[in-house]
């Protein structure tokens, strides 16, 4: 059984992943830094409803607790699917952006990226088999007001994608990106009542977490061999 690793697996879209990867037969790590016991409620509804998985706890900004927690990981052998959905939001208009608004962001997202990907891609090789998706935001695409510091941490991961899927891509490993637009979850709510999705995607609703898992899921499987390098927005027609 191929084991999947899902970061920031304890919100909603990394929930709704981890239910997908687990409905198509893989092991499931799902990770949560604060939200653990969500994480480990997850995983034993994973388990009743016969699928397989585990929470796992670390801080993916602390590169030496993430390699440590991942090397006894690998110790069972590679984990060939990995999705990158750890994020954090922390808003302001950028002349009152403070410069731990910026960090802490741009940490999570781009020096996170950095600590769970790295250790798990030469274990990746060895097998000529990998799955890498990377959950960004259609704000790296068209910018959003009071965003900067997202704006710039996801489009890093954009790039990112772009030339690791370069290095990777004659392995049998794909790396791509996907670009949720607004999806229903608790975060987004305060943020864009009904007007506003009406206002700003043409489609006049929000996206549902299930929809973006059910993307990634294709992503991860045998039938999206031929795909990578990619940013793949989700997002009900904006722009």
């Amino acid at each position: 059984m191929k084991r999947a690793l899902v970061t920031g697996g304890s919100g909603c879209i990394g929930a709704a992943i981890s239910r997908r990867l687990a409905a198509d037969g893989l092991h499931v790590l799902i990770h949560a830094h604060k939200g653990l016991e969500v994480a480990q409620m997850l995983a034993s509804e994973i388990v009743a409803a016969g699928g397989s998985a585990e929470a796992l706890n670390f801080d993916v900004t602390d590169g030496e607790r993430v390699r440590a927690s991942l090397e006894a990981l690998l110790e069972a052998g590679p984990i060939q699917v990995l999705v990158n959905n750890a994020g954090i939001i922390d808003d302001a208009v950028f002349p009152g952006m403070g410069e731990g608004q910026w960090r802490r962001v741009i940490d999570v997202s781009v020096n996170g990226f950095f600590n769970v990907t790295q250790p798990l891609t030469l274990p990746m090789l060895r097998t000529r088999w990998g799955r890498i998706v990377t959950i960004t935001s259609v704000a790296a695409l068209i910018g959003n007001r009071g965003q900067v510091n997202y704006s710039a941490a996801k489009g890093a991961l954009h790039s990112a994608t772009k030339s690791l899927s370069l290095e990777l891509a004659s392995r049998g490993i794909t790396v791509n990106a996907v670009a949720p637009g607004v999806i229903a979850t608790p975060v987004s709510a305060p943020c864009f009542d009904e007007p506003a999705i009406r206002r700003i995607v043409p489609m006049q609703r929000a996206g549902r977490p299930e929809e973006v898992a059910d993307l990634v899921g294709f992503l991860c499987s045998e039938q999206a061999a031929y795909i990578t390098g990619q940013i793949i927005s989700i997002n009900g027609g904006m722009a």
